[in-house]
């Protein structure tokens, strides 16, 4: 029997729909107010995550909400592992004023891409988390140096792949500026969930066919037609009892 499919969704990011989205998942990874959100935004999406029992994640980033996370910064590993686990504390002391636990860390935008190819990296900031929050999982991109990092720590690993971003031959995220790097058409983001859930395999721009071992997949809320992918995305995989 098939491994079912996590779909998980980054939330209280002041985009889309967030109450609807978490109808459709079944893991929300919170933004912390690192590249977005703030104490209200948390903790409408920790009561909406408790209220449709999705498993509720950190997703903290760099602290640069003027480009959402998503501009490399050059900063050293300490800055970056403390800004991780300060936005982290920030949304675990609302999380426990609603009686919620988080069970897993996601990192955002560019400094979950750096993290992805520097293993370096990953286990500076892991290492804090492992020591800080014993017990809390890291949802990464497969076969990436964060899953690396993560399992040379100890660290329980909930390998992730994208259901509307495209990829490079060596499996890592195509960069965004880069055409065709988000996929926007329903039919296309079904069609690589499902090559996904059933043969374990992704398409990369270039045509390679790369393994993957993910068995969560994120649907990004802020994508054009976030919610028709969802849905359609969710219907396809209950539909085959991948879910």
């Amino acid at each position: 029997m098939a491994t079912l499919i996590d779909l998980n969704a980054d939330l209280g990011e002041g985009i889309g729909d967030d109450l609807a989205m978490l109808e459709i998942v079944t893991s929300a990874s919170i933004a912390c107010g690192g590249h977005a959100g703030n104490d209200e935004t948390m903790r409408a999406a920790i009561r909406g995550a408790l209220a449709n029992t999705v498993r509720i994640g950190a997703h903290p980033g760099f602290e640069d909400p003027d480009h959402f996370g998503r501009r490399r910064l050059d900063l050293p590993f300490a800055t970056i592992r403390d800004q991780v686990l300060a936005q982290i504390a920030r949304l675990a002391s609302i999380a426990a004023e609603e009686g919620a636990n988080i069970a897993y860390l996601k990192l955002h935008g560019a400094l979950a891409n750096m993290a992805a190819e520097d293993e370096a990296l990953s286990r500076a900031v892991f290492s804090g988390v492992a020591e800080n929050y014993p017990g809390m999982a890291i949802l990464a991109l497969a076969a990436s140096a964060q899953e690396r990092a993560a399992n040379a720590l100890g660290l329980a690993v909930i390998a992730e792949a994208y259901a509307d971003r495209a990829y490079t031959p060596d499996g890592l995220l195509a960069a965004r500026g880069l055409p065709g790097s988000v996929l926007e058409d329903t039919s296309a983001v079904v069609a690589q969930c499902l090559r996904l859930a059933e043969h374990g395999e992704i398409i990369a721009l270039d045509g390679t066919i790369f393994k993957s071992g993910a068995r969560s997949i994120c649907l990004h809320g802020d994508t054009t037609g976030a919610l028709e992918h969802a849905r359609a995305v969710r219907h396809a995989l209950e539909s085959r009892g991948l879910m």
